[in-house]
């Protein structure tokens, strides 16, 4: 089943519509990249570490010893790429709550189902399809356990 939305971005004097691309989930991963390519693990983990965009060190612990005050609710990000595929990550991260309708992960690219969304980020997905590439592609590279 392919899922595809539209947003309409509305700045003052100016409305249009922007797509979300569409993806088809196939059991449990998406297959196919959101945007035909790979994406970047070097933008991928500045998104995963990023406290204002990614969030992802707010639940999650991982590799990354830099950080301070990692979370505890979620999985170790270390040695995820082996423990899922590109599609079953991508899956997780574009909406978890296909996977785990009682999950506390917050959907990074959808807007189907969403309540009590913040005015800020109405009518868009936290990460755009490029976004979601670039951190898919950061955590199959980490290959390592603690």
């Amino acid at each position: 089943m392919a899922a595809a939305l539209t947003l309409l971005a509305i700045i003052p004097g100016q409305v249009w519509a922007q797509a979300l691309r569409p993806y088809e989930i196939v059991g449990d991963a998406i297959p196919q990249s959101l945007t035909g390519a790979r994406g970047d693990p070097t933008r991928g983990r500045a998104i995963v570490v990023d406290r204002q965009k990614g969030l992802c060190l707010l639940c999650h612990t991982g590799p990354f010893p830099e950080q301070r005050f990692q979370g505890n609710l979620a999985p170790d990000l270390a040695g995820v790429g082996t423990r899922w595929s590109d599609g079953q990550l991508r899956l997780k991260i574009v909406d978890s709550r296909r996977l785990n309708p009682a999950t506390i992960m917050p959907p990074y690219y959808t807007l189907d189902g969403l309540a009590r969304v913040g005015r800020n980020w109405q009518d868009k997905p936290v990460l755009s399809a490029e976004q979601v590439e670039d951190v898919v592609a950061f955590l199959t590279t980490l290959t390592e356990t603690p």
